[in-house]
């Protein structure tokens, strides 16, 4: 299972609802990365996308059984359920919430590092565990598109 995420250098990932930054790049990123693949997301985390992601499979995770969602989303009570629903190749894109959970169970982590420090925020994910190595790191400078220069980096258990 993979993770992909975009983080500060001290971890944060949003605020009130939201990501506190606008990277075009990161979004060109996400979509690259994950086209074709199952993504699986928090029930807040999908309402914040506000539609199904198209070219991937969606799951939501959510513990509300009559949750409404658009045709061809999925719905699954939790993580475990979701992952063996999706397989190996799957990622897992946020809240918190789902991070928290799913974190020490990845084999890969595509993490987005902001290079700022960002002070207001409400959600963050965990330090990386032990026994990764960085595998790739490729950088891009901030611009008119981009609110902070980033590293995409690709992380694997080793």
């Amino acid at each position: 299972m993979n993770i992909i995420v975009a983080a500060s250098e001290n971890n944060v990932i949003g605020n009130k609802g939201g990501m506190p930054w606008h990277l075009s790049g990161d979004l060109k990123y996400f979509k690259q990365t994950t086209m074709g693949h199952a993504i699986i997301m928090g029930r807040k985390n999908f309402e914040s996308i506000g539609r199904a992601l198209p070219g991937r499979r969606n799951i939501v995770i959510s513990r509300q059984a009559d949750l409404v969602l658009p045709e061809g989303v999925e719905l699954f009570p939790t993580l475990d359920a979701a992952l063996a629903a999706a397989g190996d190749d799957a990622f897992v894109i946020g809240g918190g919430q789902i991070y928290a959970q799913a974190w020490d169970k990845a084999d890969r982590y595509y993490i987005t590092r902001v290079h700022a420090i960002i002070d207001e925020y409400d959600t963050v994910i965990p330090p990386l565990p032990e026994g990764v190595r960085l595998v790739s790191s490729q950088d891009q400078p901030a611009d008119e598109k981009n609110d902070y220069a980033v590293s995409f980096q690709v992380w694997e258990r080793v």
